[in-house]
């Protein structure tokens, strides 16, 4: 891979594009441990698996988000583990959206959301031209 690959257009728009579907995966994540705090007095709708699952949530997007921004600037390794994380946490969100009674609803439809978002990042890095770009010479 060469610089020139990096910099090519259709390289940045799907890093660009991978970029913001990370940085709505945060936010939302985020967003979630602020309702949770505000709403913390309301045992029925933030348990304590709320937190627990809030807490990793936006841990894995942060990791996500790091591991975006070293795989635009070329790393190999942090676009396997991006392919791999956006995968897992694909799987683990939509684990949470069928397990009955563990989560409250406004929950699942916020994993709901952090789940589309990840699916438009693992089409994008799994897609062939990323994919082309990351392959071993």
């Amino acid at each position: 891979m060469t610089t020139t690959d990096l910099h090519h257009p259709d390289t940045r728009r799907a890093f660009g594009t991978v970029r913001r579907l990370v940085l709505a995966y945060l936010g939302l994540s985020v967003l979630t441990l602020v309702a949770a705090f505000a709403l913390r007095d309301h045992t029925a709708v933030v348990t304590p698996a709320v937190w627990i699952r809030g807490t990793i949530v936006v841990a894995s997007a942060a990791v996500t988000l790091l591991l975006t921004v070293r795989a635009a600037r070329g790393s190999r390794g942090a676009f396997r583990r991006l392919r791999i994380l956006s995968g897992v946490m694909i799987v683990a969100i939509a684990a949470i959206i069928v397990l009955p009674g563990v989560f409250p609803f406004w929950m699942k439809i916020e994993q709901g959301l952090c789940g589309l978002a990840l699916l438009g990042v693992a089409a994008l890095v799994n897609g062939r031209q990323l994919r082309t770009l990351f392959a071993k010479p």
